[in-house]
């Protein structure tokens, strides 16, 4: 009874001691489940794209990869960035302003997946000499939908305008999308 006078008892000892291994057992088996849920070193090296819009002139496209799906960047001219904002876009199918495409702080560079929104096909537009549709921005051959320079759906089967993913402007002439 000597030892119940100081407040420990043997059998206390032995249940923290249970108790302690049966954590440290719960964490070694419950670690390797929760780890294996995180992204692989590759699915995170493709969780961001950083794209060179320094040499680009006014009306020029650049395409790159985003996630696996082509990235149209431009430039847009003066010209395009005048026509677009003729159009009241309240009357349009997806209504969004140059400015909502464009973001905040950012004039002329337009940054958006080329995946059309009908059924993923990628729309012409983008590379030098190809099909910019009725509106003069990008044409999807697979079914018709017309896209104007914004990327904003303008005739077709096509439900909404091409999306506009997350991106910043890193420095002065990169943009990093994702």
């Amino acid at each position: 009874m000597a030892s119940t006078a100081e407040g420990i008892r043997r059998r206390d000892w032995i249940h923290v001691a249970a108790i302690s291994t049966a954590g440290v057992g719960g964490a070694s088996v419950l670690f390797p489940l929760i780890s294996q849920m995180a992204p692989t070193a590759d699915v995170l090296a493709a969780s961001t794209t950083d794209v060179d819009v320094s040499s680009l002139e006014p009306g020029q496209s650049v395409k790159a990869t985003f996630r696996d799906q082509p990235l149209f960047v431009k430039r847009m001219s003066p010209e395009e960035i005048s026509e677009v904002q003729a159009v009241d876009a309240s009357g349009l199918r997806d209504p969004q302003s140059l400015e909502d495409r464009l973001g905040e702080g950012n004039a002329d560079i337009l940054v958006q997946l080329g995946v059309c929104t009908h059924l993923g096909c990628v729309p012409l537009g983008a590379g030098e000499g190809e099909d910019k549709g009725e509106f003069d921005g990008y044409f999807c051959p697979c079914h018709g939908s017309h896209y104007d320079a914004a990327g904003r759906i303008r005739k077709g089967p096509a439900p909404t305008n091409l999306v506009v993913p997350e991106f910043a402007f890193v420095s002065d002439g990169v943009i990093r999308v994702g």
